[in-house]
C-alpha cells in the first residue's frame, strides 16, 4: 500500500530479504505508442507521406499495417517467454491525415480494436470535432477509455463513456491505470459546453487514493499532458509508479543521440522512490517497449526498454494494408489531384515551426495575406502547431496540403490595435520550452524576442510591413487588418486577445488548405524560404 512512503516499503522489502523471507517479483511489460495521428500510411524521413520510390528502397516507416506486425510480433514473442504484457496508447489518434477528414474517428477505433489496446487515454485532438466526434470513435472500441481529469454532465453525449481509471488483474496482480489529458484542451480543441477539463494533478491524485483504497498498490499513469509536465507535475504524484505519456511527441532513447532523455527517464518521487517516464514519439514511428519489475509492496525495483524502431524490418501486415487500401478509395481522387511544385522540401516539421520561422509558416501565412490582400488586410499570424507535416520536392498534391493542414479551418479577417497585435505575439512566444502549439509564424510583419526572458516579457520588438522590404515599428494605438485562422480567430491556442479584442471580424473565409493550394498554384514552381521576419535574440 501507499499509506507508507515507497522508500519505507523498499527498505522494509529489503530488510526482509536478508532475514531470509523473499518476496515474489512482479514483472510487466508495457507496450505503448502516442499521437498517431491518423497515420494510416507509412511515412518518411521527413514524416510525410512516403512515395512509392522510397517504399521500394525500404525508406518508409510506420503506418497502422507495419504497427500491428510489431504489436502483434512483439507481444507474441513476449507472451512465449511467459511475460506478462499490457498494450497502452496516450492518446491524439485522431487528426492529421485525410483518413481522419473523412472517416472522423471511425477507421481509429477499427484499427485499435485490432491490434488489441488494453486502455487508452484522450488526447486534445480526440476533441477536434466536439464530444460529437469522440462518440463515433468510442461507439466502436472494445477496451477502456481513462481519463480522470474529463467530467461530462448528463446532457453529454458521450457521458459515461470514459471512465477516470480502471483496475487490471494480470496474473493475479492488480495494475491500476488512470489517464490524463493536458489542463488546455479547451483552448486547444473543442470539448464543448458538457465537458469540464479538470486539472490533470487534483484528478490523478484523488483517483491514486481511490485505488489505494480497493488495495492496487501498482498504478500506471497513463498521460496526454507532455514530457515536462510528465516529468515535473506527475511522476511526483505519491502512489504514481510508472507514467507511460504523450502529446509532446517527445523521442526518448538510450541510442539515438536525437533522443530528448533516456527511455524511461527516472524522475525522483517525494517519497523516495524512483519513477519511470516514457513516450514514443510520433505517427507510429515507434513502439514502446519498457519492462518494469515490481516488489510484493508495488515498489518498481527495476525499469529498462527502449523504443523500436518500425522500419522496413517490419513487414506491413496484409489485411490491414488490404483494409486500408479499401478506406481509401472515395479520397484518393482527391488525393492525387496536383496543385503545383516545389523546388524544395517546404519543412513543416513540429520540431521547427513551434520554435524559430520556418518554411511552411511563411508558406501558409503568406498565403493567408495574399487571398485577402484586397480587403486590406497586410498581416497575418498562424500558429505552428497548425502546421502538420513538411511536403517533399516536386509536385504536390491536395493530398499533401491538407496532411500538412488537417483541421478544415476557415480564413478569419478582423482588425486589431498594434498593442494587442504585440499581446497576441507574447502569448505565442510563452510557451517556447514545451513546445507549443501557439508559437506565431507570421506574414507582413517581423519581430523580435528574447526566448530567456519570463513568459509574458519576451517581445523586444515589432516592425511592420510598409512597402516592398519596408518595415516601420509598430504603432501601439493603430488598428490594423489581420487574418488568421477561425481556431485561433475564437481565442483557441490561448490568444484570446482575437476573440476579445478583434473588431469587424469575418470568422467564414475561405478553408485555409484551399488557399494555401491556390497560392501554390500561382507561384509554381515555388521555392521555399526563410528570410529572417523572426528573430530569437537569445540564440
Amino acid at each position: 500500500m501507499h499509506s507508507l512512503s515507497k522508500a519505507a516499503l523498499l527498505a522494509a522489502s529489503v530488510l526482509s530479504l536478508s532475514a531470509g523471507s523473499a518476496f515474489a517479483d512482479f514483472e510487466l511489460e508495457i507496450l505503448h505508442n502516442n499521437d498517431f495521428h491518423s497515420r494510416f500510411d507509412s511515412i518518411n524521413k521527413y514524416d510525410s507521406s512516403c512515395s512509392a520510390e522510397d517504399d521500394a528502397a525500404g525508406d518508409c516507416f510506420g503506418g497502422a499495417a507495419r504497427l500491428l506486425t510489431a504489436i502483434n510480433e512483439t507481444r507474441d514473442a513476449l507472451k512465449a517467454d511467459g511475460k506478462n504484457v499490457i498494450l497502452l496508447n496516450a492518446g491524439d489518434n485522431f487528426q492529421g491525415s485525410l483518413f481522419y477528414t473523412f472517416y472522423k474517428g471511425e477507421m481509429e477505433g477499427e484499427f485499435m480494436n485490432m491490434a488489441g489496446y488494453d486502455a487508452m487515454t484522450v488526447g486534445n485532438h480526440e476533441f477536434d470535432d466536439s464530444e460529437d466526434g469522440l462518440k463515433t470513435f468510442l461507439d466502436i472500441v472494445t477496451f477502456p477509455v481513462v481519463t480522470a481529469n474529463v467530467k461530462t454532465n448528463a446532457d453529454s453525449t458521450v457521458n459515461d463513456m470514459i471512465e477516470p481509471s480502471i483496475i487490471l488483474d494480470i496474473d493475479g496482480e492488480k495494475v491500476g491505470i488512470i489517464g490524463a489529458v493536458t489542463n488546455d484542451t479547451p483552448e486547444i480543441a473543442s470539448p464543448g459546453k458538457n465537458i469540464d477539463i479538470t486539472v490533470d494533478v487534483d484528478a490523478i491524485t484523488a483517483e491514486v487514493e481511490k485505488l489505494q483504497g480497493e488495495g492496487v498498490n501498482k498504478i500506471i499513469a497513463l498521460t496526454h499532458v507532455g514530457y515536462p509536465r510528465d516529468l515535473a507535475a506527475i511522476a511526483v504524484i505519491p502512489g504514481v509508479d510508472v507514467v507511460v505519456g504523450g502529446h509532446s511527441h517527445t523521442l526518448l532513447s538510450n541510442t539515438d543521440e536525437k533522443a530528448a532523455g533516456p527511455y524511461p527517464t527516472m524522475v525522483d518521487n517525494p517519497d523516495g522512490y524512483q519513477v519511470p517516464v516514457v513516450q514514443a514519439n510520433q505517427y507510429g514511428k515507434y513502439l514502446g517497449d519498457l519492462n518494469v519489475v515490481f516488489n510484493d509492496e508495488g515498489v518498481v525495483t527495476s525499469a529498462k526498454g527502449d523504443p523500436i524502431l518500425l522500419d522496413a524490418s517490419f513487414s506491413p501486415n496484409e489485411d490491414v494494408a488490404a483494409w486500408i487500401s479499401e478506406k481509401a478509395g472515395p479520397i484518393e481522387e482527391l488525393k492525387m489531384e496536383e496543385v503545383g511544385e516545389t523546388t524544395a522540401q517546404i519543412v513543416g516539421e513540429r520540431d521547427v515551426c513551434r520554435a524559430e520561422e520556418c518554411p511552411m509558416g511563411n508558406l501558409v501565412a503568406d498565403a493567408m495575406v495574399d487571398r485577402v490582400a484586397d480587403q486590406g488586410v497586410t498581416i497575418a499570424i498562424q500558429n505552428g502547431g497548425g502546421v502538420r507535416a513538411s511536403i517533399d520536392p516536386g509536385v504536390v498534391t491536395m493530398g499533401e496540403v491538407l496532411t500538412v493542414l488537417p483541421f478544415q479551418n476557415t480564413i478569419a479577417t478582423f482588425q486589431l490595435k498594434g498593442s494587442d497585435i504585440v499581446a497576441a505575439l507574447e502569448n505565442g512566444l510563452s510557451q517556447i520550452e514545451d513546445g507549443g502549439g501557439r508559437y506565431p509564424q507570421v506574414s507582413g510583419l517581423k519581430y523580435t524576442y528574447d526566448a530567456s526572458k519570463e513568459p509574458g516579457s519576451r517581445v523586444v520588438s515589432v516592425e511592420v510591413e510598409t512597402g516592398e522590404d519596408e518595415f516601420a515599428p509598430i504603432d501601439p494605438e493603430t488598428v490594423y487588418g489581420v487574418v488568421t485562422n477561425n481556431y485561433m480567430r475564437g481565442g483557441g491556442d490561448g490568444y484570446a486577445v482575437f476573440a476579445e479584442k478583434g473588431m469587424n471580424a469575418y470568422d467564414f473565409g475561405p478553408n485555409l488548405e484551399e488557399a494555401v493550394a491556390e497560392y501554390l498554384g500561382e507561384n509554381s514552381p515555388y521555392t521555399p524560404y526563410v528570410d529572417g521576419r523572426i528573430t530569437n535574440v537569445a540564440k
